[in-house]
């Protein structure tokens, strides 16, 4: 009787054991896989981009993205004014495409002095709106390779602006009123060149800088050359006329912003954005895209 009651106690031991040796080893199994699913994505993307592996390497990733709204042909609102169309957008398109990341909610539209505020404040990852790559932006913010190569421009109205205006020199003085909208690379280059501020007549939107010159409210404006041309083509009756060279084009190329943020989040993210927008170039998106609205 006791050698039965030994060898029972023996077997429920044993029984305890095994158990416990088997939850063990399922804890741990499961403390394995959850630590895998929690790696960070850039634990996961390839250590080295390239055009052979770019293909889906932000799948997983989620981006607060912004652009302007209203610098046509590039980000403007189709006609029922809640659809984003343009160069940029489709471009947008194009890099989602490839690279599988997702947008934070929807893209951010705004004017260009909030939209660049933004990015330097981290309030977004990324800004794509036809942004120049400028000398001052650059030191808040990162940017990728160009493009789109760009210059700016001097226009005037054909019936009211002075004659002795025929180009970027000639309205440095300050003898002129001078249209710029605030916080692009045409506010920023005035501005660096030496224009008395009492000269230059800062507007939040580029309607209403196309606005005081068509109504003769100020003597010219200095705008970026595609977008101006695309207004002059587009705009019915248009007194507007680009004079003289284009100028600042190592001050206005146009790049893809990434925030200081996101670039330390994602420390591969830059690289791929570059890698993408060559291959897109290589397998002529890029030109399809620029065929379809600046040409």
């Amino acid at each position: 009787m006791k050698l039965r009651m030994k060898l029972r106690m023996g077997m429920k031991r044993l029984l305890i054991i095994f158990l416990g040796v088997i939850f063990t080893f399922t804890m741990v199994g499961c403390g394995s896989e959850t630590a895998e699913k929690s790696k960070p994505l850039e634990e996961k993307a390839p250590k080295t981009i390239s055009s052979d592996n770019v293909q889906d390497s932000l799948k997983g990733y989620t981006f607060k993205v912004g652009t302007s709204g209203t610098y046509a042909p590039f980000s403007y609102y189709n006609s029922d004014g809640k659809t984003l169309i343009g160069f940029d957008m489709d471009f947008l398109k194009a890099l989602q495409k490839l690279l599988g990341f997702k947008i934070d909610g929807s893209i951010q539209a705004m004017d260009y002095s909030p939209l660049t505020t933004s990015v330097a404040e981290g309030k977004l990852d990324i800004a794509m709106a036809a942004l120049c790559a400028t000398n001052t932006r650059k030191k808040v913010m990162n940017f990728t390779d160009t493009y789109y190569n760009a210059g700016l421009t001097v226009i005037i109205n054909k019936e009211i602006s002075p004659k002795a205006i025929t180009g970027i020199e000639s309205i440095k003085s300050g003898k002129y009123k001078i249209a710029v909208q605030k916080g692009d690379a045409s506010h920023l280059y005035v501005t660096e060149a030496g224009v008395p501020a009492n000269s230059i007549q800062v507007h939040d939107s580029i309607t209403t800088v196309f606005e005081s010159l068509e109504q003769g409210k100020v003597d010219c404006m200095v705008y970026d050359a595609p977008g101006t041309a695309y207004y002059i083509t587009h705009k019915k009756d248009s007194k507007m006329a680009m004079i003289g060279k284009q100028f600042a084009q190592d001050q206005s190329p146009y790049a893809i912003a990434v925030s200081f943020d996101a670039s330390k989040k994602y420390p591969n993210l830059l690289k791929t954005l570059n890698v993408a927008i060559q291959k897109l170039t290589a397998e002529g998106e890029m030109a399809a895209i620029e065929k379809k609205w600046c040409k």
